[in-house]
């Protein structure tokens, strides 16, 4: 089944815990400390494969969650690295914020990756709090965990030629026939309702990749007909095959051909104005069943308006291979004309933003109760294990080189008043 949407979560593995622990043994019993710090946590990423080409196995919003980082242990052993959780996505995945819709990152090359949940970072044992001063120190912190988020998920599918026209012009048709796939066809609008990829041979050594559109009609571009849920895939195409059914029009006076191109172009260019100028083929289907005298006319027409139609017929071949080898012409045009953009595959990381500095502020209705909001000063607490005199002491310590001490005394902190930071509740000694 295919789908080309998605939504997923994904959380990175949660750091190992440091140990505080000090070195004995018979010949030294009272060895310095030796506490080893926890692993990091694993990341979450994706990579772009060439073995997927739906979205499928992701319907049904699952959790992603990598490995975490094992504890700290005696003589300083630092916790193995929790393992990464690689998922893999199709090529031409584009992945946006879920809540946001800001673009992390579009995987458009075989290989290609993102971290898109980092893992929680380590705690550190007690050997990694040992100063001159601190000798035995009995600090540690716990792991972190990692980063969470809920990701959408969208394709666009890669492919050289796009076959684009209104429903029921022939686009199925057109790909049944020049490549291997068993696209379903029958005489009623939107027959197609996934887009359809096949590899098209040229002459027995050349190929190139083809994708029909369905769903395009005026109004696409709004959601009208399925169409904004497949324009994404015409951008990642380079060269159009514009489809028109020259029996257009009948008993319908409001439709003919040219009229039928120029409103599909319109709906082109409202969804992304750069389609408006992608190399493209006009071709007029369905030159079998319709006048002669139909045919010139509609060539005519176009002529006039400084376009090339070009008749053919589906349905009996006729002037199919010719369509064949012309836009293999003109997508080798396209290359040329195209400088290199071989992609370095790279491992890149989402990031979210963080609040940099920090803030002070009396409570609310809580006399005596400050509060300090930052993203250094939270972290450092809620990774701190306050469990003994000297965890609270370098506490003390780390928040005074952050400047956090000094902004509690000018707003009139004194002995016995409370700070909040984050969670957690403490009395501190600020000196004046």
């Amino acid at each position: 089944m295919f789908l080309d949407e998605a939504v997923v979560r994904v959380r990175g593995g949660r750091g190992g815990n440091g140990l505080i622990h000090f070195a004995s043994s018979r010949h030294n019993p009272r060895g310095g400390p030796d506490g080893g710090s926890g692993g990091p946590g694993g990341n979450v990423l994706f990579r772009a494969a060439r073995s997927l080409s739906t979205l499928h196995s992701f319907r049904n919003r699952p959790l992603f969650e990598a490995q975490g980082g094992d504890d700290g242990r005696r003589s300083d052993c630092q916790g193995a690295v929790g393992e990464d959780r690689i998922v893999l996505v199709p090529i031409g995945t584009v992945i946006r914020d879920f809540e946001s819709g800001d673009l992390i990152a579009d995987l458009g090359a075989e290989g290609e990756e993102v971290i898109v949940a980092r893992g929680g970072e380590r705690g550190r044992g007690n050997a990694s709090f040992t100063t001159s001063r601190r000798q035995a120190p009995r600090i540690c912190e716990r792991g972190l965990p990692g980063d969470e988020h809920v990701l959408r998920l969208e394709l666009k599918l890669i492919a050289d030629v796009g076959i684009i026209g209104y429903p029921n012009a022939g686009k199925s048709s057109l790909i049944r026939r020049i490549s291997a796939v068993r696209a379903k066809v029958a005489d009623y609008p939107f027959t197609t309702i996934t887009p359809n990829l096949g590899v098209v041979d040229v002459d027995g050594k050349n190929s190139f990749v083809a994708v029909d559109i369905p769903g395009l009609i005026e109004g696409a571009h709004e959601g009208r007909g399925l169409g904004d849920r497949f324009l994404r895939h015409v951008e990642r195409t380079r060269v159009f095959i514009h489809i028109i059914d020259l029996s257009a029009g009948g008993d319908d006076e409001d439709r003919d051909p040219l009229g039928d191109y120029r409103a599909l172009l319109a709906e082109l260019s409202a969804y992304n104005p750069e389609l408006e100028d992608r190399p493209q083929l006009v071709v007029g289907n369905k030159a079998d069943i319709v006048s002669t005298e139909d045919v010139e006319k509609a060539v005519g027409a176009f002529s006039e308006a400084g376009l090339t139609l070009w008749p053919i017929s589906v349905a009996t071949g006729a002037g199919v291979r010719e369509l064949v080898a012309r836009a293999y012409h003109v997508l080798q045009d396209e290359l040329g004309k195209t400088v290199s953009t071989s992609r370095t595959v790279k491992r890149r990381v989402y990031r979210m933003k963080a609040e940099t500095g920090f803030r002070v502020e009396k409570a609310d209705h809580e006399e005596g109760t400050f509060i300090v909001h930052g993203d250094a000063p939270e972290k450092l607490v809620r990774q701190l294990i306050l469990n003994s005199h000297d965890a609270l002491e370098y506490l003390s310590d780390t928040l005074e080189k952050m400047g956090v001490l000094k902004e509690l005394r000018r707003q009139g902190f004194s002995g016995g008043d409370v700070v909040r930071i984050g969670e957690v509740e403490l009395e501190l000694e600020v000196d004046g």
